[in-house]
């Protein structure tokens, strides 16, 4: 047991310490940018702090697979350095064990990464804009441009949209027979959400029949349609990154303003973005067993963090591809962390022997 708690907090204490180093060369990064406009506009240090709180999820995001990458290289080249690693085995301890009981530090990452992404950015993140908005020197505000997205059948523009997305401003419905042809349109001042269904205040709506346009006016109506609160603020947010929620929802004819394999790729994505940090443990795994002594810890070392940044590549190009619909998104999303993941287990198998 002790053992297990000197691996697992040996790689826990690297993989903690490359987390907060890259986060806070991401952070320094960010705020070269903004921290004047920040202080320009009279909002001090604690203005600072509060955009920078703000963005600590999607940093983290940014972060997990590389921290876990680095952390494990550090960790297990100690190991090996230290020959821990020659004693365990001599005692009768397998490589595969040794690893094993570095695993629970991965899994809490995997845990927080999913946290951030799926709970705690897409809330920092509208957070963050209508802060950003609403402290904007009134001289240097720029009316936001209108959004055009699909909602059920519904072909919809929105002129803007309230911060917490119950609300949208100068709505515009276009509704379509079977065929595809326009059969009414709706112009209304507001859609509200109130907590069930949408309303469309002092709407004006034109039914079209052959030649005929027949329009007639109401103090206000319903809109049925499965859009959400959640959906309006992603569609007016500013490249905001769908959730597996907000995905589900898009292709079950929710808000949408992408091609259907865009939300179809990153439904899947967001089940597989955590194990991404499970492949980096197990590509920074083969330098445990690795003979600093002969140099190879040093090949396997340089091969553990290249194999990393190929796999990021190729895990993003992949992804890019499956977006696009140029790829199917099981295959765009998994297929990179199954290649690498194999890959590193077949030269810790060839390594263990």
């Amino acid at each position: 047991m002790k053992l297990q708690l000197y691996v697992l907090r040996t790689v826990a204490t690297r993989i903690l310490g490359a987390a907060l180093i890259l986060m806070s060369v991401l952070q320094i990064l960010d705020l070269l940018d903004v921290t004047s406009d920040i202080l320009d506009r009279g909002l001090g240090m604690s203005g600072v702090a509060y955009y920078a709180a703000l963005r600590l999820p999607r940093l983290f995001e940014q972060v997990a697979p590389i921290a876990v990458l680095a952390g494990g290289l550090f960790a297990f080249s100690q190991l090996a350095r230290e020959s821990a690693v020659v004693a365990m085995r001599a005692s009768g301890i397998s490589g595969y064990r040794i690893v094993a009981m570095a695993v629970p530090a991965v899994v809490a990452v995997m845990l927080i990464d999913a946290l951030c992404g799926q709970v705690l950015a897409p809330r920092a993140d509208p957070t963050l804009a209508d802060w950003w908005r609403n402290t904007t020197p009134a001289a240097e505000r720029k009316e936001p441009a209108p959004r055009t997205f699909r909602a059920g059948a519904d072909l919809v523009i929105g002129a803007n949209a309230s911060a917490d997305g119950r609300t949208i401003l100068g709505v515009t419905i276009f509704r379509r027979d079977a065929k595809g042809i326009l059969v009414e349109r709706i112009e209304a001042s507001t859609a509200r959400f109130d907590g069930e269904a949408w309303t469309l205040q002092q709407p004006k709506t034109t039914r079209f029949a052959g030649d005929l346009a027949q329009a007639s006016t109401a103090a206000s109506t319903s809109w049925p349609t499965a859009l959400r609160p959640q959906d309006v603020q992603g569609l007016f947010g500013d490249d905001a990154m769908p959730t597996a929620a907000s995905a589900r929802r898009a292709l079950e004819n929710g808000g949408s303003d992408r091609p259907e394999s865009f939300y179809a790729t990153h439904f899947q994505a967001a089940f597989a973005s955590p194990f991404v940090s499970l492949v980096m443990l197990l590509l920074s795994a083969p330098v445990a067993l690795a003979n600093f002594r002969s140099g190879q810890g040093g090949v396997l070392l340089t091969g553990g963090l290249a194999a990393g940044l190929m796999f990021l590549v190729a895990n993003g190009m992949l992804t890019a591809l499956g977006e696009s619909g140029a790829l199917a998104p099981f295959l765009a999303v998994w297929a990179a962390p199954a290649i690498f993941g194999a890959l590193a287990v077949r030269t810790f198998l060839a390594l263990e022997g």
